[in-house]
């Protein structure tokens, strides 16, 4: 057998990170793609297909090989009274990637009660799955963690917490594959960091006292060390995800709860959030204990309440949720380079993906706002399906195509 060089090993896992986005944010969580991703279209132009959902849902779709994984409710809408929870249900849906034809749906018994006071459009499935060659892994809040293969077999359900938000904010946090286990921020469930065995869904590890956290952690590795990086009430901080052993914490100075992701780079990971005030900050990896003194790199005032960021040659690029600023910081120092207004000021709530050179800002009404990666403002397409509608989902991008869900369908645009 021949073997592969170093830079052709590196070079097709480039070109496997390219085709698939198996999880929240992609691969590596960053919302980065390698490939670039059409400019512009509308209701007719560059669609390759669109499909009607069985449900709401504000998960994003997860591209593996030939398939297109989503989560859906349906069934109940919160506000109605808490015994009309008997009909709801939820979702789990495999399409065609090729031609967003179903392959097939498994309906889902939650378990009751569930919150009925979820705000904004949140629901019952805001978590995005991830998946693995051989395996689909789901989480729908205290109903639990539930895996499927690609064919739609289940093959074991994880309880991680029974808790619910009543404040009307549900279960946001997605999954994360980590060394080997399946890790889910269950924060709301029972304030904790559970991680879970792949093939048979037992416990492995769990961290507790996570609190007020609706972000989904991402995999770093800096100095030969894997660390797993999340942000949570007023401490961004890191585990090991092979044992669940927590490495390092520093303060954020935000004084709320934190529902961004984080982004890693080079060995810093950069954290925005909170709301009324919001913030900003960087840390650098590979530290022990409390390093807020020795590792903090930078703090900054300006945040935003729900999408992530994403980081693309020294810059950080992100938009607040309600505001319709998109702003631009230095990456070194967090010095804000441009806060600019997009569009008519629409909120945006689903995370940005940065895809040739261009960063993809999906707003809640309807329009995608195409945003040059580079530290001046140039709004570049405004792009809209001629609809308005619940858009709060996070756009995936793959093999060149975006993937943008909505409350009622899912649509694959590419160059036509």
């Amino acid at each position: 057998m021949r073997r592969l060089a170093v830079p052709a090993l590196l070079f097709l896992a480039a070109a496997a990170a390219a085709q698939d986005w198996p999880a929240f944010r992609g691969a590596d969580g960053s919302g980065t793609s390698p490939a670039a991703a059409p400019l512009t279209w509308n209701a007719t132009k560059n669609v390759v297909w669109k499909t009607d959902l069985p449900g709401a849902g504000t998960s994003t779709p997860v591209v593996v090989g030939s398939r297109v994984f989503l989560t859906c409710y349906s069934g109940y809408a919160p506000g109605q009274p808490r015994a009309n929870q008997a009909a709801l249900k939820f979702h789990v849906v495999s399409l065609d990637r090729a031609t967003g034809k179903v392959q097939w749906t498994r309906d889902l018994a939650p378990k009751l009660p569930e919150s009925d006071n979820t705000r904004d459009g949140h629901g019952y499935a805001s978590a995005t799955p991830a998946a693995d060659a051989t395996r689909l892994y789901t989480f729908f809040g205290k109903t639990g963690v539930i895996a499927f293969d690609h064919d739609g077999k289940e093959l074991w359900r994880a309880d991680v917490g029974s808790r619910i938000n009543e404040g009307g904010w549900g279960s946001g946090a997605s999954v994360v594959l980590a060394a080997g286990k399946v890790v889910v921020n269950a924060s709301v469930e029972s304030e904790s960091l559970v991680a879970l065995d792949p093939a048979t869904g037992k416990e492995a590890w769990r961290l507790r006292g996570v609190k007020e956290a609706w972000n989904t952690p991402v995999v770093a590795t800096h100095g030969g060390r894997t660390e797993l990086v999340m942000a949570s009430f007023g401490k961004l901080f890191a585990v090991d995800p092979a044992t669940g052993e927590q490495l390092w914490h520093s303060a954020t100075d935000i004084p709320w709860y934190m529902v961004p992701s984080v982004v890693v780079n080079d060995g810093v990971a950069y954290a925005v959030g909170g709301r009324n005030p919001g913030g900003a900050l960087a840390v650098k990896l590979g530290g022990s204990g409390d390093v807020t003194r020795t590792h903090r790199l930078w703090t900054g005032k300006k945040g935003t309440n729900v999408p992530s960021p994403v980081l693309h040659e020294g810059h950080l690029y992100w938009m607040h949720d309600n505001q319709g600023m998109a702003l631009c910081a230095e990456a070194k120092t967090g010095r804000v380079v441009y806060e600019e207004r997009v569009g008519r000021g629409d909120g945006i709530y689903g995370s940005p993906v940065l895809a040739g050179g261009r960063i993809y800002y999906p707003g809640r009404s309807g329009t995608t706002y195409v945003v040059a990666a580079k530290p001046a403002f140039e709004l570049l397409a405004s792009n809209t399906f001629g609809e308005r509608g619940d858009f709060l989902s996070s756009p995936a991008v793959a093999g060149g195509r975006l993937y943008l869900r909505t409350n009622r369908y899912v649509c694959c645009v590419g160059e036509r």
